[in-house]
């Protein structure tokens, strides 16, 4: 066996541990299939963990990346449903720098009826009355707080709540709500932002509760290479 076919036997055989362990350890029923949910990478995180993400971390596997706790992401986006549900959809700002986020949000605005934010966020575009096309959002969802870190400053310096997905690598300063997720793979932020759309529109009674949207995952997921993002 050569190396390469060697590293993808070891990823292969992880991520089958990983289903048997984590279909163990859940027993309640979750918003989509638990293998579903694992296949798309949900769960898996970067080599670093913070103090903030402890509480979410599930275990740290052999070759180093630390795994999240899917039964917790579940609940997160529930609550975080909720709470979105709450306010006028256009009131609901999504703000993603990310290429790989920048389809789902846009997508789970043109289903919920948010605001996106997407590419550089420009600085004033929150917090300056006097730029042309500011927004004014009651409540604003990042992508990652680290690489959306000029929306999230200045949400805070208004006071606007800040809901976060948040991957083993990042911190919480000035982030309210916190989704534990893996923040940076295509499909995990396809299915996060599914999901998430799809309980906003169960929360608001706008979709039965055995019911799923007209869009798929698919329709959400990124269609850039890889090599795109990396240049992004």
């Amino acid at each position: 066996m050569s190396e390469e076919e060697n590293k993808e036997y070891q990823t292969e055989t992880e991520n089958k541990n990983e289903n048997e362990t984590q279909d163990t350890a859940v027993s309640e029923e979750l918003l989509l299939p638990r293998d579903t949910m694992l296949s798309a990478g949900i769960h898996i995180g970067t080599r670093i963990k913070t103090l903030d993400m402890e509480p979410f971390i599930y275990r740290v596997r052999p070759d180093g990346l630390f795994v999240l706790d899917v039964k917790k992401t579940d609940d997160r986006i529930r609550v975080v449903a909720k709470f979105l549900a709450r306010f006028e959809p256009s009131k609901v700002a999504v703000a993603a720098a990310r290429l790989y986020a920048q389809e789902p949000i846009k997508k789970y605005c043109e289903v919920t009826g948010a605001t996106p934010i997407t590419g550089r966020f420009i600085p004033g575009q929150l917090s300056n009355p006097l730029y042309p096309n500011r927004v004014e959002p009651e409540v604003i969802v990042v992508s990652d707080p680290r690489a959306d870190a000029q929306a999230v400053k200045e949400a805070s310096s208004v006071g606007i709540p800040i809901v976060a997905l948040c991957s083993t690598d990042n911190e919480f300063a000035g982030v309210d709500f916190v989704i534990p997720t893996n923040n940076k793979g295509r499909r995990a932020l396809a299915v996060v932002f599914w999901l998430l759309a799809r309980q906003v529109l169960r929360e608001r009674g706008e979709l039965a509760a055995d019911k799923d949207p007209s869009v798929t995952v698919e329709d959400f997921e990124s269609k850039i290479s890889r090599e795109e993002e990396e240049e992004d």
